[in-house]
């Protein structure tokens, strides 16, 4: 491998890095069009594991933006990255595979529909009532606008509930 393809896949890293690393900014701050615009024109999202749904891109973040409504706090933790670049015979081609680990911290609406989270037992606003952790397959393409998403399927692996979702 010459100096030039070590800096290019180097380069490649950093960029999918980026894609992964906006992907969860992107779910926690609400940000659909900014979700969408990770995505190849036909990419497409599957969180069937968690309890949601399968399909292209725009409609997930449909789907998310109303079912995120729900969790007005969040944080995405993609950890444990481990990338897979397409080698074609020593030289980077335009896909790639990401398995990550994540741990997603949330906190649902308080109970009188407010914003703050407080409520229940805890009366901290950032404390979260719902945890759930799993692994992240990405299957990512090079596209003339860099790298994007082509498709990601989540495998939630465990949930936690405290508050009052635990006990009822």
């Amino acid at each position: 491998m010459t100096q030039r393809v070590d800096l290019s896949t180097v380069m490649d890293r950093l960029s999918i890095d980026a894609v992964i690393t906006g992907y969860a900014v992107a779910v926690d701050d609400g940000e659909w069009n900014d979700y969408q615009a990770l995505f190849t024109p036909d990419g497409r999202a599957d969180y069937r594991t968690a309890g949601g749904i399968e399909g292209p891109a725009a409609e997930v973040a449909q789907w998310l933006s109303q079912t995120m409504l729900l969790f007005p706090v969040r944080q995405h933790l993609i950890v444990n990255r481990r990338l897979d670049l397409q080698d074609l015979g020593g030289y980077p081609g335009d896909g790639a595979q990401v398995r990550a680990d994540y741990m997603n911290p949330m906190r649902l609406t308080g109970p009188d529909g407010d914003d703050s989270g407080k409520g229940g037992d805890d009366a901290s606003p950032t404390a979260p009532n719902f945890v759930s952790g799993g692994r992240y397959a990405f299957e990512l393409l090079r596209t003339e606008n860099g790298w994007r998403i082509h498709g990601v399927t989540v495998h939630e692996k465990w949930r936690s509930l405290s508050g009052p979702l635990a006990t009822g």
